[in-house]
């Protein structure tokens, strides 16, 4: 069992920078599969950017170069750095924890809140 708390969104100009970070209660931290999904009204959450538990990690191609994702485990803390933000990344963005037979079997894993980044043009 784990829960997730997410922070750091906002609001932002086009071009600029945010840092998203999820807060994780529970144990095992590193032995989850981390990522950051994001949703708009209408549309269905998309992966944004996923560190396994070794480490690796894979990237949307829409924010690849742009974002990067982190984790600070000993602080149980996961982390997207969202560098020349543009219009199209605003969203509601979401921290979720898979464990590996989640991941493996198609688990929906553990949720967040959600946080808003809003980018303006």
């Amino acid at each position: 069992q784990v829960e997730l708390a997410e922070s750091g969104g906002g609001l932002v100009q086009s071009g600029g920078s945010l840092r998203l970070s999820c807060a994780a209660s529970g144990s095992m931290f590193s032995m989850y599969i981390l990522s950051w999904y994001r949703q708009t009204p209408g549309n269905e959450r998309e992966l944004v950017a996923l560190i396994n538990r070794g480490g690796g990690t894979n990237y949307a191609d829409s924010v690849k170069g742009r974002f990067t994702i982190s984790r600070d485990i000993p602080n149980h803390t996961l982390y997207l750095q969202m560098d020349s933000l543009k219009p199209e990344d605003t969203a509601v963005y979401y921290c979720n924890a898979k464990t590996i037979d989640d991941y493996r079997l198609g688990g929906s894993g553990y949720w967040g809140q959600g946080t808003q980044v809003t980018v303006s043009s």
